[in-house]
C-alpha cells in the first residue's frame, strides 16, 4: 500500500488552508494522449468550509467577494510547493519537508 493511501482512499499531497478557505493539491496518474506513455500530474481543489443551517458542515467551490485575497495566496503556495519540489527532483534530491500535512495560513 502506498504512504498517501488508507484503506483504499487516496489522500491528498498537500492542503493549505487560510479560515475557511483550503486548496488541495492532489497527485493524479494518467496517460499522454501524444505519447501514451503513463505520466504524474497535480490537480489543485480550491474550497470555501461553511455551517448549513442544520449545523452540518459543508464544502463549496463558490466563494465570496472576501475570499478572494485568501484564495488567491493559498494559489500562490500551492504553485510555491509544487515549483520548489520539481526543482528539488530536478537536482536529483527530494525534499521531505513536502509531506501531506495541512498548513493552516493566519491572516
Amino acid at each position: 500500500m502506498q504512504e498517501t493511501e488508507v484503506i483504499g482512499k487516496q489522500l491528498p499531497d498537500k492542503k493549505f488552508s487560510a479560515g475557511a478557505i483550503t486548496a488541495t493539491i492532489w497527485k493524479n496518474n494518467g496517460t499522454s494522449k501524444r505519447t501514451g506513455l503513463a505520466v504524474e500530474y497535480n490537480t489543485i481543489k480550491l474550497d470555501r468550509n461553511y455551517k448549513s443551517k442544520e449545523g452540518t458542515w459543508q464544502s463549496t467551490s463558490s466563494l465570496r467577494l472576501n475570499d478572494l485575497p485568501k484564495a488567491a495566496l493559498l494559489l500562490n503556495k500551492a504553485y510555491e510547493h509544487l515549483v520548489l519540489r520539481r526543482q528539488d527532483a530536478s537536482n536529483g534530491s527530494f525534499n521531505n519537508s513536502y509531506n501531506s500535512e495541512e498548513e493552516e495560513l493566519a491572516i
